[in-house]
């Protein structure tokens, strides 16, 4: 058998992450084999086996592509050009849901973690690492929020900590009710207001 260079591995790989998004998506994950996804990517189930030891190891790697939107989200709350920590929170909130509008491979592999994957069996100790971005975003609303508090920019009363709970619940409920609509559905476009409304309750 020829010896694949490390080029034509990667695009193996790579097939492999596209073809398992794919069908996570349309079948669920607990009802995906490697067999299914090495069908749909054409490939041996051996090949699959090569690049990943088991299902748990490829979602993770199906996941890492949606982790650099986060890093774009992220970027806001610390941007230089909004000296308004609460102006960096409510743009990273808009990027958020914008990205996952607009990139329908991102917005995969979000409604895979959220609606299309049961966390039992092999997948028991999948859910702390799946919710550790959550978990990180968390800790930097909690900064941020603290920083406006600082500044001046906190309404007065309001504990920097609880808010930043709060978002993170605003956001999550936001957005798993985006996922149940369709598009243009009114909620939908309500978004952006919901999120401007949310952060404009903070502002003195």
């Amino acid at each position: 058998m020829v010896r694949k260079t490390k080029a034509e591995a990667e695009q193996t790989r790579r097939e492999i992450i596209d073809a398992a998004r794919c069908v996570f998506h349309e079948c669920g994950v607990s009802r995906t084999s490697l067999e299914k996804i090495a069908r749909v990517a054409g490939v041996t189930r051996g090949a699959v086996y090569w690049h990943f030891e088991n299902k748990a190891e490829l979602f993770f790697a199906m996941r890492e592509d949606s982790l650099a939107v986060l890093d774009e989200v992220d970027a806001y709350l610390d941007s230089p050009d909004l000296p308004n920590p609460l102006d960096g929170i409510e743009q990273s909130l808009l990027a958020f849901f914008r990205i996952i509008d607009g990139r329908s491979e991102v917005r995969q592999v979000f409604e895979i973690m959220t609606l299309r994957c049961e966390y039992v069996d092999e997948f028991a100790q999948v859910l702390q690492e799946v919710n550790k971005p959550c978990m990180d975003f968390l800790a930097k609303l909690i900064r941020s929020y603290q920083r406006a508090a600082d500044k001046g920019y906190l309404r007065p009363g309001l504990d920097p900590e609880g808010a930043a709970y709060d978002t993170l619940s605003f956001t999550a409920g936001l957005f798993n009710n985006w996922l149940s609509s369709q598009p243009g559905d009114l909620l939908r476009l309500k978004v952006p207001d919901m999120i401007r409304q949310h952060l404009l309750l903070r502002r003195p």
